[in-house]
C-alpha cells in the first residue's frame, strides 16, 4: 500500500531507552507497510529525567519525558513523538499546537511477577514473609500490598534490562546516570526477591519467558492508558497527522478516552495511585473499571460501570469520576506519597 505523503523524510523523535527504541522500531515498521517508499529517521531525545537519579517529583514528575519530545515537536526539530500513553499525566493539559493523530492498538495491560532467573517460585503467594518486591509504582505497591501486607515494597527505577540485572543479582552499584530510566524512581541496590514488570513491556523487548506469574485486571488492576502508544505530531503539518491516522485504532481510541477523562477527572499525577480499565463489549458496550488507593492499599474507592451510550466514553469517564470523588477519592490521592 502507498500513501499520499510528501516526498519527504519523516523525523521520529524518541527517548534513547531500549524499550522506547523498540517502541520506535514498531512504529516505524507500521508505517513501512502503509508506504514502502516512507523515509523515516529516529531522532534520540535525552531528557533531564532521564540523567536524573532521584524521585522524579522532585524536578517536575514523569511530565519531564514528555515535555521534552514535546518541545522538540514545538519546534519543528521532529514531526512525530512517540508517548506511552500511561506515563502522560492527566492534570497536564495538550501542549499548544499539538495533536494526538493515532493511538494504536492496544497491547496486553497486564503486570507480571518476575523473579531472580534461577528461583523456583512461580506465583506471589510463593514468596516468603517479608519478601522485597521491587516497583516503581504506587498503583502496583497499594495493590500488591493489600494482598500481602508483609511485603516490602522497594522503589526501583532503570532500564528493563537494569531492573532484571539487578534482580538476578548481576548489577551490584546504582545505575549509571546517564543510562534512560523507564520508570520513576531510584534504583536501590540488589537483594530484591522479584519484580513486578508489565507484559507488553517484556514482550516489546523480546524478554516475556521471565515472566513467571500473569496477574490478571481483576487481581492489579492496570494503569489508565497501559499498553497503548499514542501518535502525536503538529496540528497543522496536515500531511503527517493523515498518515498517522492511517494507523488509529478506534477501539483503543474509544477505551482511552473514557480512561483518560477519568484521571483527569481526580486531577491524576504520576505519583497518584489510580488505577483503570476500559473494555469494549458486545454491542460496543463500554465497561469502566476505576480505583483510587491509599499508599498501603487498606483505603480505597471504586468504581464499575457500563455505558449506555458506548459512543460517548468521555461521559462514562466522567461519570466514573464523580463516583470515585464522591467516595473520598480526592482525599486519597492528595494524602498519597511517593514511593
Amino acid at each position: 500500500m502507498s500513501t499520499d505523503f510528501p516526498a519527504r523524510e519523516l523525523r521520529i523523535g524518541t527517548r534513547t531507552s531500549p524499550m522506547a527504541l523498540a517502541q520506535t522500531a514498531h512504529v516505524t515498521h507500521l508505517l513501512h507497510q502503509l508506504d514502502p517508499e516512507l523515509r523515516t529517521v529516529t531522532v534520540p531525545v535525552r531528557t533531564e529525567a532521564d540523567l536524573w537519579h532521584g524521585e522524579l517529583s522532585g524536578i517536575g514528575g514523569k511530565d519531564l519525558f514528555v515535555k521534552a519530545l514535546d518541545a522538540r515537536l514545538q519546534s519543528g526539530d521532529i514531526d512525530l513523538a512517540l508517548h506511552c500513553l500511561k506515563d502522560v499525566p492527566g492534570d497536564v493539559p495538550l501542549r499548544a499546537g499539538l495533536v494526538v493523530a493515532a493511538h494504536l492498538e492496544r497491547a496486553d495491560v497486564r503486570d507480571v511477577l518476575v523473579v531472580p532467573e534461577h528461583s523456583a517460585v512461580r506465583h506471589l503467594d510463593e514468596l516468603p514473609p517479608g519478601a522485597r518486591i521491587g516497583t516503581a509504582s504506587v498503583r502496583r505497591r497499594a495493590q500488591l500490598l493489600r494482598t500481602r501486607p508483609d511485603l516490602r515494597i522497594v522503589p526501583v527505577r532503570g532500564a528493563v534490562g537494569t531492573r532484571l540485572d539487578l534482580l538476578d543479582g548481576k548489577h551490584t552499584g546504582p545505575v549509571d546516570p546517564t543510562e534512560p530510566a523507564d520508570s520513576t524512581e531510584p534504583v536501590h541496590p540488589t537483594g530484591l526477591d522479584a519484580l513486578i514488570l508489565a507484559s507488553a513491556g517484556l514482550a516489546r523487548l523480546g524478554l516475556s519467558h521471565r515472566a513467571r506469574q500473569v496477574f490478571e485486571v481483576e487481581e492489579l488492576l492496570p494503569a489508565v492508558g497501559a499498553g497503548v502508544l499514542s501518535l502525536e505530531c503538529r496540528r497543522d503539518d496536515s500531511a503527517v497527522a493523515a498518515l498517522l491516522e492511517q494507523l488509529n485504532h478506534e477501539p483503543t481510541l474509544t477505551e482511552a478516552t473514557a480512561e483518560r477523562v477519568m484521571l483527569q477527572g481526580l486531577r491524576g499525577h504520576c505519583n497518584s495511585p489510580i488505577a483503570g480499565y476500559c473494555v469494549t463489549g458486545p454491542g460496543g458496550r463500554l465497561s469502566l473499571r476505576g480505583m483510587v488507593f491509599s499508599p498501603d492499599g487498606a483505603a480505597f474507592a471504586q468504581v464499575h460501570l457500563c455505558s449506555d451510550a458506548p459512543h460517548d466514553p468521555a461521559a462514562l469517564g466522567a461519570h466514573a469520576a464523580t463516583e470515585l470523588l464522591s467516595q473520598g477519592a480526592r482525599s486519597l490521592i492528595d494524602t498519597g506519597i511517593p514511593l
